[in-house]
């Protein structure tokens, strides 16, 4: 498929979205000392209990790098580690109150500070871009795992 102008200017129009969204995010979680990452992490726990490892390849992150996450997480009482209803070995991370707490609190704050961007569209155009956007974001594009560095001193 050959990219046309419409597709450049949808790309366009996303890559600039997702930058000032991420802006806003980034800003948000500083705030509360929290990563662009943590944040994730937060809003992808509102409403699942994925599997450690399930998570780990949803952003696209080592097993190790996914652990120390989430136990500086456990640390401040924002997630737990329990086990899978269906695989008593599997390990499962799930929001904690206060963690779902934040986390509507950092929604809130985000909410607002893109209003001057939502206000200027009406109801049915929020409503439409809200329908529009969904097929590209359902299901997510899957991560790819940063490549592994060398080690310093090795070719």
């Amino acid at each position: 498929m050959v990219p046309d102008d419409s597709t450049d200017a949808l790309v366009d129009g996303l890559v600039r979205s997702a930058f000032q969204v991420m802006g806003v995010l980034t800003r948000i979680g500083a705030e509360h000392d929290l990563s662009l990452t943590q944040l994730r992490v937060l809003g992808i726990l509102r409403d699942r209990h994925p599997r450690m490892s399930d998570l780990a390849a949803f952003l696209g992150l080592d097993k190790s790098t996914m652990s120390g996450l989430i136990a500086r997480a456990e640390r401040r009482g924002l997630l737990t580690r329990g086990t899978s209803s269906e695989d008593k070995r599997a390990v499962v991370v799930l929001i904690t109150d206060a963690g779902r707490d934040l986390t509507q609190r950092m929604y809130e704050e985000a909410k607002n500070a893109l209003a001057p961007a939502t206000g200027r569209l009406g109801p049915e155009q929020l409503e439409q871009l809200a329908r529009l956007l969904e097929p590209l974001l359902s299901p997510p594009l899957p991560a790819t795992p940063r490549p592994e560095r060398p080690v310093r001193g090795t070719p």
